[in-house]
């Protein structure tokens, strides 16, 4: 018998020596158009901000660490969210399939800009997010 999270580790590593963990990360789209018009260092800022607040808070997950040990193979997927009303019904519904992320909120406005999953392989998670595009 595997302890206690022995089998998670052994996935992991399987996962990302089939090159197949991936953070991703949902930046609301219309941050950077009119009538919002943030600066795009701004916007970037939020990305950094809820990736590195999902890799802290699941910092002990096998996967994360196997994914943070990959140095410059990490791959991150970055996509769009239209606005905050769609960011925050993906963050409904990950929470409801507990799939582990953050969900950024800009201070002090209290407003949600981003969310990043834990990595993951990218088969356990793409279904939540194949409807979102690329950000551009």
């Amino acid at each position: 018998m595997a302890a206690p999270g022995e089998e998670e580790a052994t996935a992991a590593a399987a996962a990302a020596a089939a090159g197949c963990l991936v953070q991703y990360v949902v930046l609301r789209g219309d941050l950077s158009r009119p009538p919002l018009s943030w600066p795009l260092g701004a916007v970037v800022a939020q990305g950094c901000h809820a990736a590195l607040a999902a890799a802290h808070a699941h910092g002990q997950h096998p996967a994360t660490r196997t994914y943070l040990e990959l140095g410059g193979a990490m791959r991150t997927v970055v996509l769009e969210a239209p606005d905050e009303g769609a960011l925050r019904a993906l963050a409904e519904t990950l929470e409801q399939h507990k799939v582990e992320h953050r969900l950024w909120m800009e201070q002090p406005e209290n407003v949600a800009t981003c969310l990043a999953l834990r990595p993951y392989p990218k088969d356990q998670v793409h279904r939540y997010l194949k409807k979102l595009k690329l950000l551009k």
